[in-house]
């Protein structure tokens, strides 16, 4: 039988203003979504179910006879332009484009500050920037010890990232339950290589009565490539005397009497 799966791919990106939209929207690499079009290769597990759960049908559904699947998705929904983008999309495309290159600032990275809901502890986790067509996505996740059984928590967030008015502006969700949004806006690094980015950040803890909060926040930059196993081992919760001098200098949220707002200085 031949192969329709390259065929109704083609038609259920036809829904949408353009196959860039769509590789956007789904977070695959353009290059490799033109190889399914192409019939060039089929899409990993992982990433036709990605693409089945975006145009809202089954695997089974999405290889079915040509004539059959185009029924089927033009009762189940109807066209981009008739039903219209999300309304925030055009919001994020905009900020897509007027963002600067991030491209240098890709790769993986510990992040320090003083935790929300366990005074005097700070909180070390591991985030990595990555490139996805013309955005650019942030993925954190921490790691701390049960306070009810022995085993560690992981708690895990995704978001964007852009640099605009020379800062850099990242933006994530608490991905389980999607019950708390972070932002953090840093300085760039004006070195040629990059060793620590700090900045603000606010959010809401998960505990201690859910107060809007505001820290000193610290990246330190580990490379394109780390042992991930070994690094999130190395995250958690920590003293001040085991995270050292120099990174608790530079989250101390110290405030001077006569402030009105809280800052936060260059190095």
């Amino acid at each position: 039988m031949p192969d329709v799966f390259p065929a109704n791919l083609a038609f259920a990106c036809s829904q949408f203003a353009s196959i860039a939209q769509v590789c956007r929207r789904i977070g695959i690499n353009r290059q490799q979504f033109n190889k399914y079009l192409a019939a060039q290769v089929r899409p990993s597990q992982h990433n036709m179910r990605r693409i089945c759960d975006f145009f809202g049908v089954t695997e089974s559904e999405i290889l079915l006879e040509e004539r059959r699947f185009r029924e089927l998705l033009a009762v189940r929904s109807a066209p981009e332009t008739q039903r219209g983008a999300p309304l925030y999309a055009p919001a994020i495309e905009r900020l897509s484009r007027a963002s600067g290159s991030l491209d240098r600032y890709c790769g993986y990275y510990y992040r320090y500050f003083f935790a929300f809901s366990y005074p005097g502890m700070i909180t070390r986790s591991i985030g990595r920037l990555t490139r996805v067509g013309d955005q650019y996505l942030w993925k954190n996740v921490e790691r701390h010890a049960s306070m009810s059984h022995g085993a560690s928590d992981v708690t895990k967030y995704e978001g964007m990232a852009f640099l605009l008015g020379d800062r850099l502006t990242i933006v994530e969700y608490e991905s389980l339950l999607a019950g708390s949004i972070t932002q953090m806006i840093l300085y760039p690094s004006y070195h040629t290589g990059i060793d620590y980015l700090t900045g603000l950040q606010t959010g809401g803890p998960m505990k201690r009565g859910r107060k809007p909060a505001a820290s000193r926040v610290m990246l330190e930059y580990l490379g394109q490539r780390v042992d991930l196993s070994r690094a999130i081992r190395r995250c958690g919760m920590f003293s001040q005397e085991a995270v050292g001098p120099r990174v608790t200098a530079l989250i101390r949220n110290d405030m001077a009497a006569d402030a009105w707002v809280f800052e936060v200085d260059q190095l």
